[in-house]
């Protein structure tokens, strides 16, 4: 099974010793150079382990063994045949490395008995220790030696092919593991990443938070100032609330002479366009009355005497101017304090001869103005309660001749 010791061997290996006789029968048990040689290649390979070998050779020759593990393991299957330091070194590790599975041998008592424990090792898994036990067994004869060889032999065949097999598997697993170790480093980088992200925006919520709690504060702390202040100016002025009150009403009072003011405004503007379809309207019937053949009323020639009319419409100012002169006499108006001042109807009162007031369109004082001046004055006076031409020419028809001529 093994190859022959090869020359680089030949300096490790110490001077022989004396051989011993292996006894036939008895108890005792064999040593390593008594087994048979076929068995030395497999003791030596599945019993010990190669830096454990090294070790035990090392030791022996007294140096550092530089053989290859190859080398180292068929020069000591070599010197194994024989009685040496390497042989001996080696029976010592083997016996205590075994020593376990020998007392357990050491049980069977037949060689039947010893084959069945070997069986038994062998469906276990576990034969290192047991074919050294098996094959040094004193009931451990040439064929129960061979049946152990090949089934050592065998063992090791099975074993080199699982090895391949492991080696293989091992390659894969070794290839996911280094898949794995990727992605699990991508994903810690991923996580590194996201704790560090998530820790910027910790800080910069907590950041936001502590400005809007020194904020919240500042605020807290103006409130309460402006608290005490309006506390203490409600202690200084008690009649607050009074003058607050009075604001308010003021200010609703205003809102609604606001609302008045439109409302009035509203009124003037349709007031005046109804004075000014009224003025249309009685335009139109003096320019009739002026063609029609029979007149309402025909005044009395006026000598150059002067008419004052107060009040009365716009548009009926110059028809009554008109009829005045017509007739003789000089027209002058005053509106009754509506857009002409109040201080020159004095004046215009004082130069008149004749007063002829329309009350509904002038103001009170000017009529309390017109009337208390023609009493005082005993001046003739005429009051139209409706503004019209046919009244004011009625008013001149009506004059007695005695009013118009006399100075």
């Amino acid at each position: 099974m093994c190859e022959p010791k090869p020359p680089s061997f030949t300096a490790l290996v110490a001077p022989d010793l004396p051989p011993d006789t292996a006894p036939a029968t008895g108890s005792r048990r064999k040593r390593l150079w008594e087994v048979p040689r076929t068995a030395h290649c497999p003791v030596v390979g599945v019993c010990l382990p190669l830096d454990t070998l090294r070790r035990v050779v090392n030791k022996a020759l007294g140096g550092e063994t530089l053989a290859l593990d190859y080398d180292l393991h068929v020069g000591v299957v070599t010197e194994c045949g024989q009685r040496n330091r390497v042989s001996e070194a080696v029976q010592r590790e083997l016996e205590r490395r075994c020593a376990h599975a020998v007392r357990y041998f050491s049980k069977a008592k037949t060689g039947e008995a010893m084959m069945a424990l070997w069986q038994a090792a062998m469906q276990a898994g576990d034969v290192a220790a047991p074919l050294w036990a098996a094959l040094t067994h004193p009931r451990c004869t040439t064929e129960l030696h061979d049946q152990i060889c090949r089934d050592i032999h065998m063992i090791q065949h099975q074993a080199g092919a699982t090895v391949r097999a492991d080696v293989r598997q091992l390659a894969e697993v070794t290839r996911e593991n280094r898949e794995l170790a990727r992605e699990v480093g991508e994903a810690r980088a991923r996580v590194a990443q996201a704790q560090a992200e998530r820790a910027l925006e910790h800080d910069r919520v907590a950041s936001e938070l502590m400005q809007a709690r020194a904020t919240s504060i500042s605020k807290d702390t103006m409130i309460e100032a402006l608290r005490a202040e309006v506390a203490g100016l409600r202690e200084a002025m008690p009649e607050l609330q009074s003058r607050l009150h009075l604001a308010q009403r003021v200010t609703d009072l205003t809102v609604r002479n606001r609302a008045l003011d439109a409302e009035v405004a509203e009124l003037r503007r349709g007031l005046a366009a109804a004075e000014r379809e009224a003025d249309a309207a009685t335009a139109r019937a003096a320019q009739a009355s002026r063609h029609t053949a029979a007149p309402v009323a025909t005044p009395v020639q006026l000598a150059e005497r002067s008419i004052l009319c107060v009040g009365g419409r716009h548009a009926q100012i110059p028809i009554y101017r008109d009829l005045v002169e017509r007739h003789g006499g000089r027209f002058s108006h005053h509106d009754g304090g509506i857009e002409d001042n109040a201080h020159r109807l004095d004046a215009s009162l004082a130069a008149a001869d004749l007063v002829i007031c329309q009350t509904g369109c002038l103001s009170h004082n000017a009529y309390w103005l017109v009337k208390d001046h023609c009493k005082r004055t005993g001046k003739r006076c005429v009051y139209l309660d409706q503004p019209s031409v046919a009244g004011f020419a009625r008013s001149l028809a009506a004059l007695p001749a005695e009013d118009l001529s006399s100075s």
